[in-house]
């Protein structure tokens, strides 16, 4: 399983948010020291989010993403904001191995399609943000009336191959993973590389979520607050 590490980004600061709320934010601290601990304990990739770029719908948090791209070796792959080609541009620029794109695969399909076919699929993940069975937008501001279920077939069928999901209803509360959402996207799609993300609250729900045979995870307050020990569940899961 790969283990992904986030760092949510506002202000230039290292947050967590319960559930998307922004009026929930707790700081953690600076970001690229957040990032060389990771490094230092053996993790090779991070999800870096720009929340400010989210809620303001551009890019903002650029400069951050290029610090912690130049002083360490982490790949790492960049979301919040990015809605034009000058925006997908930016963040390669700023070291980004990988892009996440989840509002504008809901608003506007061909201009995805169009970065997926010039960039790669290994360059691009689509951000499955969903609440209530539907995809999520704009920093989880708005909900649209697009079914994930048909989200997910529709760029699965044109060579997505990178999905990030996250389960709204429990990101940042600790009370674990949506397994069972996990389990149905892969038995449906089992060339998918699906990044489950939302709930993670201990050790022992990575743990489960690599039996289920997922084949990766985002995890960030629950590092922060204590309760995922790195080492044990690099010792036992597949890593």
């Amino acid at each position: 399983m790969e283990l992904v590490p986030a760092i949510d980004i506002i202000e230039g600061k290292c947050v967590r948010l319960t559930k998307g709320d922004y009026d929930t934010k707790k700081v953690y601290g600076d970001p690229l020291e957040m990032a060389q601990r990771f490094e230092d304990l053996g993790l090779k990739r991070l999800h870096v989010v720009d929340l400010d770029g989210a809620k303001s719908k551009h890019v903002v948090n650029l400069p951050v993403l290029k610090a912690i791209t130049s002083h360490t070796n982490l790949i790492v792959d960049f979301g919040g904001g990015v809605k034009t080609d000058e925006d997908l541009e930016k963040a390669y620029d700023a070291g980004a191995a990988m892009v996440t794109v989840g509002s504008i695969a809901v608003t506007a399909p061909d201009r995805y399609l169009g970065w997926l076919r010039k960039y790669g699929a290994d360059r691009i993940i689509l951000g499955a943000d969903v609440r209530n069975g539907r995809v999520s937008i704009n920093g989880w501001k708005e909900d649209s009336d697009v079914k994930l279920e048909d989200f997910l077939l529709r760029y699965m069928r044109e060579g997505t191959k990178n999905v990030l999901c996250t389960e709204i209803s429990r990101d940042g509360t600790l009370a674990g993973p949506a397994i069972e959402l996990y389990q149905s996207i892969m038995a449906r799609y089992p060339e998918c590389h699906l990044i489950a993300s939302g709930g993670v609250g201990s050790t022992e729900d990575i743990l489960a979520l690599d039996a289920a045979g997922i084949p990766a995870v985002v995890f960030g307050k629950a590092y922060y607050e204590g309760k995922v020990d790195i080492k044990r569940i690099r010792e036992g899961a597949a890593c």
